[in-house]
C-alpha cells in the first residue's frame, strides 16, 4: 500500500498552495444545521440559473449555449488523492432529493422513482450487511481450518478442522490422545502420536506450514492489491474524513484482504483478523455504492454508507452490533447523522444474523470466547481493577511508542524495499518460539477464550490445578460449590504461571515488530491477549491473597468460609483485555460495549469501565494518541483530528497564500495567486492559467483592477467545461470569451461567448483576514471545507487551504510541516 502511495506523492508535493484543495487533509464531521445558509445560496443559484437557462433556450435569438447541459459525467467528481467538498455534495443530494419531490406527482413512475429513492439507502446497507456476514463467516471457516492444519489434519474428512473433527470425543481441544479420528503430521508420515521424533517432525512442519502461509500472504498483497496490507483502520478513518484513495475499497482489496486475513491468521502470527474485518466491510460498502447512484456518484452521500460498513465489519468481528455501531460512532466516522445511526444499526444487524446463521465457530454464539458464569464481583475488587487499568494504559503507550518508532525506522531504512523478506523473517521468529509453548502455540482466540474462562469440575488443565478436598464420587451440592471456588493451587498452576508470564514477554514484542508489515493484520485481538494473560495472572494472585486471608475483615463478604471464597480469575483476564485494548486504541465506550457483548457478561459493566477510563487516563497521560492516530500521523494521511485543541493566538493572514507584504513576504517568498475574471479572459488564457499552474482551484473575480470577489471554479470543472465546448459547441474558439455572469456583451464579428457560470461556486466560504486561526480550524473541522477565501474589506486577498491549516499545526508542534503528505 505504502508503494502505491509513494507514486503519487511525487506529484503531490508539485502542487502549490493558491488554490491547492487536493485533498490531503480531511473532512469534518458536520449536523445539517450548520450547512443551511450555504445550501439555501446554492439552491437559489440553481433555481436562478435554471430560469435563465429556460429562458435561453426558448428564444431562437439567442446564440448563448449553457455548457453544462452538454457536459459528460465528471462535473462534480474528484481525483485519486483529493478530499470532497461536503458542503457541496451535500446542497447537490438536497437539490437532487427536492427535483425528486418536485417531480412525484408527475406520474406513476415518478412516484416509483420517489420510493425508490427513499429506500435505496436501506436496501444497500442491507446488501452490505449480508455480504460482511458472508465474507466474515467464509474466511473465520477458512483461518480456523488452516491453523489447525499447522498442526495435523482430519484422516476421515480433510476439510473439517479440529474440533469438527472430534466433536464425537468431548475432551478433543484438550489433549490429541482422546481423538483417534485427529492425524498429527508425524502419524502422517508413519510416526506415533507422541515421544521426541514426534516432536520433532511435528514442530518442523508447524514451521513449514506457517512460512507458507506467510508468503503466500505477502505474494498475494504484493501480486494483486498492495492496498490489502495493514488493519486499514487508519485509511478508512482518512476516507471516511472526506480523502479520495481510489481501488483502496475496490474489489481486488476486497478479495485479496479476505485471502490474506486467512493466511496471516492461520501462520500464527501474533495479528487478528477484526481489525481488517472493517476493511472488509468498508469495501462492500463502496462496491454496493455504486448500485445506486444517490450513494455512488455523490461522495459525501457515499460515506453514509461506508459508516454503517464499518459498524458491520465490528459487528462481525466480535459479534457486538451494538458496539460497532458505536465504534463507527466515536472511532472512525466524522459525518454521522441520525439516518445513518439508524442505517448502521440496521446493516450491524444483518451482518450478525447472517454471521450467526453460518454459525462458524459452531458454538451457537457470535463469536468463540463466550462466559458461561455469572460469579458476582465484590468492591474490594475495584482495586486490582483500576491497577489492572493502569498497566493497560502503560502498555498501551509503551507499544504505540515502540511501534511507531519501527515502523519509523523501516519507513526510512532499506528494510522497507523487502516487505517480503521481513514478513518471512517474522513468521520464522513467532513460529520459532511460539511452539514450545503451548500457551503461544494457540490460536490466539483460542487462548483469550481459556483465559477468560472458568475452571470447572471438568477441567485438568495446568491453569486450573487447585487443590480440592472433593473426590468425583461426593457428586452432592457442596462438592459442586468447591470445584467452582477458589482455593489453594497445585503445580500446574504455578508452572502455567511461568508459562503466561513467557508469553506475556514475547506477544507484548513479538506484535511491535508484526503490526505494520505487508500483510492484513489487525491489533485488536494480540493486544486483547496481552490484557488476558495480564489479567488472568493479577486475579490468580488476588485468588491466592483473599484465600490466604479469608479470615481478615477486609475480605469478610467474599469468603463464606474457609473452603468457600469467590474470586473468578476469568473476570480479571475480561477486563485485562479490555484494558489493554483501551491503552492501545484509546476506546472508552465502544470498548466496553463491545466487551460485554463479546463474553456475555453485562454484569461486570463497571469493572470494564473502571479499567477501560483508567487505561485512557493513563495512556492519554503519556501520549496523547492512540495507535491509529499515531499511524495516520506517521504516514502523512491528511486528517484534521477533531478531538485536539487549537489553542494558539495567530491569524488567518499568518497562514494563507500567498502572504502579503504586510503580512511577512519578506519571509517567505509565495508566488501570486492565480486568479481567473468573470467576463474578460478568453477560453485560450484561462487554459494557459491552468497549464502553468497545479492549482485545483481558481478564485473568480471581477477584474483584476478591482480584485472583488465573485466565485471559485474547481480546475476539474473547468477543464472538462472548456473542453466539452471546444468540441461540441458551434463557435466556440480559443478567441472566445469565458463569462461567468449572467449578462454577456453580444458582439456580431466576435467569436461565440462560453457561458459557465453554472460551474462556478457563487457562495464560497470566505472569512477576513483578521479572523483568528483557532476559529478557522474550528470551521475546517465542523464544515469540511476544501479551501477558504481570505479577503480584505471585500477584496480578494488570499486562499487558506486544509493542507496550510495542517501544515501551521504541525509547525507550531515542532513538527515537520512537510510531513502533511504521503510521503
Amino acid at each position: 500500500m505504502a508503494d502505491s502511495m509513494n507514486r503519487n506523492s511525487s506529484n503531490m508535493r508539485r502542487e502549490g498552495a493558491n488554490g491547492n484543495v487536493d485533498g490531503r487533509h480531511s473532512a469534518v464531521s458536520t449536523d445539517d444545521e450548520l450547512l443551511d445558509i450555504r445550501t439555501g445560496a446554492l439552491e437559489h443559484w440553481h433555481d436562478s440559473d435554471e430560469e435563465e437557462t429556460s429562458k435561453n433556450l426558448n428564444s431562437s435569438s439567442s446564440n448563448l449555449m449553457d455548457t453544462l447541459d452538454d457536459l459528460p459525467p465528471g462535473i462534480g467528481q474528484y481525483e485519486d488523492f483529493h478530499t470532497i467538498d461536503w458542503l457541496r455534495d451535500i446542497a447537490r443530494d438536497r437539490m437532487r432529493h427536492r427535483h425528486i419531490i418536485k417531480n412525484k406527482q408527475d406520474g406513476i413512475w415518478e412516484k416509483v422513482k420517489s420510493a425508490h429513492d427513499a429506500w435505496s439507502g436501506w436496501v444497500c446497507v442491507l446488501l452490505v450487511g449480508v455480504a460482511a456476514g458472508l465474507c466474515a463467516g467464509i474466511i473465520d471457516i477458512g483461518a480456523t481450518w488452516m491453523s489447525d492444519l499447522k498442526e495435523g489434519i482430519c484422516a476421515e474428512a480433510f476439510w473439517l478442522n479440529r474440533e469438527q473433527c472430534c466433536w464425537s470425543v468431548s475432551k478433543a481441544d484438550i489433549d490429541d490422545d482422546y481423538c483417534l479420528q485427529w492425524k498429527t503430521w508425524s502419524e502422517i508420515f508413519g510416526g506415533s502420536r507422541s515421544g521426541a521424533g514426534s516432536y520433532v517432525v511435528t514442530y518442523f512442519l508447524y514451521m513449514v506450514w506457517a512460512i507458507l502461509f506467510a508468503l503466500l500472504a505477502a505474494l498475494f498483497v504484493r501480486v494483486f492489491a498492495p492496498y490489502a496490507c495493514g488493519s486499514g483502520i487508519p485509511e478508512i478513518k482518512t476516507i471516511l474524513s472526506g480523502f479520495i484513495i481510489r481501488g483502496y475499497l475496490g474489489k481486488w482489496t476486497l478479495l485479496t484482504k479476505s485471502v490474506g486475513m486467512m493466511l496471516a491468521v492461520s501462520a500464527g502470527l501474533s495479528l487478528g483478523k477484526e481489525g481488517p474485518f472493517v476493511h472488509v466491510a468498508s469495501c462492500c460498502g463502496n462496491i454496493f455504492s455504486y448500485l445506486f447512484p444517490k450513494y455512488g456518484t455523490n461522495e459525501a452521500k457515499k460515506r453514509e454508507i461506508l459508516s454503517a460498513a464499518s459498524a458491520a465489519g465490528v459487528s462481525v468481528a466480535f459479534g457486538a452490533p451494538i458496539g460497532g455501531v458505536l465504534f463507527s460512532l466515536e472511532e472512525v466516522s466524522y459525518y454521522f447523522p441520525l439516518k445513518t445511526l439508524w442505517r448502521s444499526f440496521f446493516c450491524a444487524l444483518a451482518a450478525a444474523f447472517v454471521l450467526r446463521s453460518i454459525n462458524p465457530f459452531g458454538n451457537d454464539h457470535l463469536v468463540m470466547f463466550y462466559v458461561e458464569y455469572n460469579e458476582p464481583w465484590y468492591i474490594q475488587e475495584l482495586i486490582p481493577f483500576v491497577l489492572i487499568g493502569v498497566l493497560g494504559g502503560l502498555y498501551g503507550s509503551f507499544f504505540i511508542k515502540a511501534n511507531i518508532a519501527w515502523c519509523r525506522y523501516r519507513k526510512n531504512s532499506r528494510l522497507g524495499n523487502y516487505p517480503i523478506i521481513e514478513v518471512l523473517v517474522v513468521t520464522f521468529v513467532t513460529a520459532l518460539l511460539s511452539y514450545p509453548n503451548q500457551y503461544t502455540r494457540l490460536n490466539t482466540s483460542e487462548l483469550i477464550r481459556m483465559l477468560v474462562g472458568r475452571c470447572g469440575p471438568e477441567d485438568d488443565t495446568d491453569l486450573c490445578d487447585y487443590k480440592r478436598n472433593y473426590s468425583s464420587h461426593q457428586m452432592n451440592e457442596t462438592y459442586l460449590k468447591s470445584m467452582t471456588s477458589s482455593t489453594v493451587i497445585g503445580d500446574g498452576v504455578y508452572k502455567a504461571l511461568w508459562m503466561l508470564a513467557l508469553a506475556l514477554v514475547f506477544k507484548g514484542i513479538i506484535t511491535i515488530f508484526t503490526f505494520g508489515i505487508k500483510i492484513p493484520s489487525g491489533l485488536f485481538i494480540p493486544s486483547m491477549a496481552v490484557g488476558a494473560i495480564m489479567g488472568r495472572m493479577i486475579g490468580i494472585g488476588v485468588e491466592q491473597i483473599v484465600v490466604a486471608n479469608h479470615d481478615n475483615p477486609f475480605f469478610e463478604n467474599m469468603c463464606e468460609s474457609k473452603q468457600f471464597c469467590r474470586i473468578t480469575p476469568g473476570l480479571y483476564a475480561m477486563v485485562g483485555a479490555a484494558a489493554a485494548l483501551g491503552g492501545v486504541t484509546r476506546m472508552t465506550v465502544s470498548l466496553v460495549v463491545i466487551m460485554f457483548e463479546l463474553t456475555g457478561g453485562l454484569q461486570y459493566i463497571v469493572p470494564l469501565m473502571v479499567a477501560s477510563m483508567t487505561s485512557k487516563w493513563v495512556g492519554d497521560a503519556l501520549g496523547k494518541e492512540g495507535i491509529y492516530d499515531a499511524h495516520i500521523q506517521l504516514n502523512g494521511y491528511p486528517y484534521l483530528d477533531s478531538k485536539e485543541e487549537f489553542t494558539h493566538t495567530t491569524l488567518a493572514s499568518d497562514v494563507m497564500r500567498p502572504r502579503c507584504a504586510r503580512y511577512g513576504s519578506a519571509v517567505r517568498n509565495d508566488p501570486p495567486l492565480s486568479v481567473i475574471t468573470q467576463d474578460s479572459m478568453t477560453v485560450e488564457e484561462v487554459e494557459h492559467v491552468m497549464k502553468s499552474t497545479s492549482h485545483n482551484g481558481f478564485p473568480v473575480i471581477v477584474s483584476r483592477e478591482s480584485q472583488y470577489l465573485v466565485g471559485f471554479v474547481l480546475r476539474r470543472d473547468l477543464n472538462l467545461a472548456i473542453s466539452n465546448a471546444l468540441k461540441l459547441q458551434d463557435g466556440i474558439v480559443y478567441n472566445s470569451i469565458v463569462y461567468f455572469t449572467n449578462h454577456v456583451t453580444e458582439n456580431p464579428n466576435d467569436p461565440a461567448p462560453l457561458k459557465l457560470r453554472k460551474i462556478i461556486d457563487m457562495a464560497p466560504v470566505t472569512i477576513t483576514d483578521q479572523t483568528p486561526m483557532e476559529m478557522v480550524v474550528e470551521m475546517f473541522r465542523k464544515l469540511g471545507l476544501r479551501q477558504t477565501l481570505v479577503t480584505h474589506k471585500g477584496r480578494l486577498l488570499g486562499i487558506l487551504t486544509k493542507k496550510d491549516v495542517l501544515r501551521h499545526i504541525a509547525h507550531l508542534e515542532n513538527q515537520d510541516p512537510e510531513s502533511i503528505l504521503f510521503n
